[in-house]
């Protein structure tokens, strides 16, 4: 009985995380409509640390999200990634993973 109870609570957290992924990008998008350097900071603060526990929830270590945003920035940047070309900030993220 307890397992299918912890089951049931851990599916809920899930969507719960999952909707408030949702939340955050409205947030952060009507931050960016209204010019809020608060509210900018605050939604993209919020979708980051939604992603990290949601990962988690679902079993995927911090580190290896690191790792992977890591290795998909290498990629970009390997690739010619428009962003990269023309403000390097795919460069500028892997180096900000790399020295955290």
């Amino acid at each position: 009985m307890d397992k299918d109870v912890d089951l049931a609570k851990r599916a809920k957290i899930i969507e719960w995380l999952k909707t408030e992924l949702v939340d955050q990008m409205a947030h952060l998008l009507k931050g960016i409509w209204e010019g809020s350097h608060h509210k900018i900071i605050d939604g993209l603060a919020s979708l980051v640390a939604c992603s990290y526990i949601l990962g988690r929830r679902l079993g995927i270590s911090m580190r290896s999200l690191d790792e992977a945003v890591t290795d998909k920035m290498k990629k970009h940047r390997e690739e010619g990634h428009q962003l990269e070309e023309w403000y390097g900030d795919i460069s500028a993220l892997e180096d900000h993973l790399r020295k955290r």
